[in-house]
């Protein structure tokens, strides 16, 4: 069955779903987009995807044609086009038409995207049993660079990380920023678990603020486990009792080996399963 595409301002066809090779988020990466997961016919946590989406576009100074409302009610058109009651909603704004020149304001009219479909980023197993992951040698990009905070198109530096960790067999990989701390995984975002705490970066450490992150901290601080935002190092993650991570699509998955070193006693610990669990029945409406 084809897609319903939301390009611009109007539902089409898959096959009718084209952009111009002069687009500037094709030719430079020049758009923002988010990632949104549908739980149960709902579209979950809307608002703050909507608005992570405005704060990256204005970051960069790309104007989104639509209104907070009016783009709601598209992605929501979307879904229901294609009849997703469960699935993944990839929201994209990109510049739009301009030249071969670097100059973002030739750009006229900048181009909405919306894709409703299926998406399962681990293999379930994975995350009975936990996942290995690796440090990636590839560093965040320089906050003075490209903001982490901003989810731009331009994913060529965790695409590179990425490549890093599927070549030594392992689906993630850590990176680190520029003074060697934690910053956040390939798409996810990392947590440790050290005497009951539970540790996570800090955005200015170069980690997206991540809704998943976000709600992730709340359901463990209503479970009264501490959380503490602070700088890790890669030492940190080799004695960690536990290592998990979050995101849109991978939502709660533990990690039992990094560079070789097992994490705890190699399974998933107590309190990942706990906040995966809880997670799960927040998301799904049994636990609101």
């Amino acid at each position: 069955m084809s897609l319903k595409i939301w390009l611009s301002d109007k539902l089409v066809d898959e096959k009718d779903a084209k952009i111009s090779v002069f687009d500037h988020g094709l030719l430079y990466g020049d758009g923002v987009f988010e990632g949104i997961r549908i739980y149960n016919g709902e579209v979950f946590e809307l608002k703050a995807h909507i608005r992570r989406l405005y704060e990256s576009a204005k970051a960069i100074r790309l104007d989104i044609p639509m209104g907070k409302d009016e783009l709601a009610n598209a992605i929501k058109k979307t879904t229901e086009a294609n009849n997703i009651t469960d699935g993944y909603i990839r929201l994209i704004v990109t510049r739009g038409t301009g030249n071969l020149g670097l100059n973002p304001f030739v750009c006229k009219d900048s181009v909405v995207i919306i894709i409703a479909d299926k998406i399962q980023l681990y293999p379930e197993e994975l995350y009975e049993t936990g996942m290995k992951i690796v440090s990636a040698a590839t560093v965040r990009n320089h906050p003075l660079a490209i903001p982490a905070q901003s989810k731009n198109l331009n994913y060529l530096n965790n695409i590179i990380a990425k490549i890093e960790a599927l070549d030594k067999g392992v689906p993630e990989a850590i990176m680190y920023n520029h003074q060697g701390y934690v910053a956040e995984a390939t798409g996810d975002n990392v947590f440790i678990v050290r005497d009951g705490i539970v540790y996570t970066p800090p955005a200015e450490a170069g980690a997206l603020e991540g809704i998943t992150r976000n709600l992730v901290i709340k359901l463990a601080k209503e479970q009264g486990i501490q959380v503490i935002e602070k700088n890790l190092t890669r030492f940190d993650l080799y004695v960690c009792d536990e290592l998990f991570l979050t995101g849109t699509a991978a939502e709660v998955i533990g990690v039992v080996e990094i560079d070789g070193r097992l994490i705890g006693q190699g399974t998933p610990g107590p309190i990942t399963k706990m906040l995966r669990e809880k997670f799960f029945n927040y998301a799904r409406g049994k636990s609101k």
